[in-house]
C-alpha cells in the first residue's frame, strides 16, 4: 500500500491543486470518492486488468459508470491514469486529496473508540475536549470497542492518547512486572 501512496501522491496533488484553483475542491473529493469505489468492483479490476483493451476504452467505460457527466477535467483526469496504467490508484488518490482537503481547513481526522455507544451530547463534549488538547478542529469518527471496558482512546495521525481503563489496567500491568 505504501507503494500505491507513493505513485498516487503527484496525481493527487496536481488534481488538488487545479480544483484548488477552480474552487472545485468538495465537488472533485465526492467524484473521487465515486471513483474510488467504482474501481474497487471485481468486475471494473478485470477491465483495468484487461491487456487487449485500450486505455480510451477504459476510461470511457469507467467515467460511464458514474450517475452524471463528469467535469471535463475529471474525465481527462481518468483517461490520464489509464494511459499510464494508474488506474488501480484511483482510491490512494482520493484518500491523499481527502487528507490535502483537511489540511488546508485545518481539520485532522480523528478516531475516538468507547467501550460502549455514548449519546451525541456526551459524544459532542468529548470532541470539544479534544480540540482543545490537540488544538485543532477534528472530524472524528466513533468506533465501539467493548475490549476498553471503559473510558476511551483517540487517535490523530499518529498520535495516541489511551484514557480506557484497559489501557491503566496494561499500563498497571507493565509497573508490576518491571
Amino acid at each position: 500500500m505504501a507503494e500505491f501512496a507513493t505513485i498516487a501522491r503527484p496525481y493527487a496533488k496536481a488534481l488538488f491543486n487545479l480544483a484548488q484553483e477552480q474552487n472545485q475542491i468538495e465537488s472533485w473529493l465526492d467524484e473521487l470518492k465515486t471513483l474510488a469505489e467504482i474501481v474497487l468492483q471485481p468486475k471494473v479490476q478485470l477491465l483495468i486488468d484487461e491487456p487487449e483493451c485500450e486505455y480510451r476504452e477504459k476510461a470511457d467505460e469507467i467515467a460511464s459508470l458514474l450517475d452524471h457527466q463528469p467535469a471535463v477535467e475529471i474525465k481527462n483526469f481518468i483517461c490520464l491514469l489509464a494511459q499510464n496504467k494508474r488506474l488501480s490508484i484511483l482510491p490512494s488518490i482520493y484518500t491523499l486529496f481527502q487528507d490535502y482537503t483537511l489540511s488546508l481547513n485545518d481539520i485532522r481526522e480523528a478516531t475516538v473508540y468507547t467501550a460502549y455507544a455514548i449519546d451525541e451530547a456526551q459524544f459532542a463534549r468529548i470532541v470539544a475536549e479534544l480540540e482543545t488538547h490537540f488544538n485543532s478542529k477534528l472530524k472524528v469518527h466513533q468506533v465501539v470497542t467493548p475490549e476498553l471496558i471503559g473510558g476511551v482512546k483517540v487517535e490523530v495521525g499518529d498520535q495516541v492518547l489511551d484514557l480506557s481503563v484497559q489501557g491503566r489496567l496494561n499500563s498497571l500491568h507493565v509497573a508490576l512486572m518491571n
